[in-house]
C-alpha cells in the first residue's frame, strides 16, 4: 500500500471527536500533517495537483470551527458542538481525498 495513503489512514484514525483542550491541540497537529500530505500528493503530478487543490480550501472552515470550539465565552454543549462539527468535516475531507487517491 502506498505509504501516503498508509499516513491519511493513521491520521484518520486519530482525528478525535470530543472536545478537550488536549484535543484541540491534537487536532490542530492531524491538520498542519494532513495539510503536509495534501502538499505531498500535490507534488506527484500537475493532474494530482488540480485534484487536490479543492481539499485545502475545506481545511480553514475547519480551523474556524476549531477556534470557535476554544471560545472561552462559549458554553460546553456549544463548545462540543462546534468541536464535533470540525472533527466531521475534517474526516469527510479525509476520507475524500483518500478515495480519489486510492483511484489513481
Amino acid at each position: 500500500m502506498n505509504t501516503t495513503i498508509t499516513a491519511l489512514n493513521e491520521l484518520f484514525d486519530r482525528v478525535p471527536r470530543r472536545h478537550s483542550p488536549d484535543n484541540v491541540k491534537e487536532i490542530y497537529s492531524i491538520l498542519d500533517e494532513y495539510e503536509t500530505l495534501l502538499q505531498t500528493i500535490e507534488a506527484e503530478s500537475p493532474v494530482l495537483e488540480k485534484k487536490v487543490a479543492p481539499f485545502f480550501d475545506g481545511l480553514e472552515p475547519i480551523r474556524g470551527l476549531i477556534k470557535k470550539s476554544s471560545d472561552n465565552k462559549a458554553s460546553k454543549k456549544i463548545k462540543d458542538n462546534f468541536f464535533d462539527e470540525a472533527s466531521g468535516l475534517l474526516k469527510d475531507n479525509m476520507q475524500s481525498v483518500m478515495d480519489f487517491y486510492k483511484a489513481v
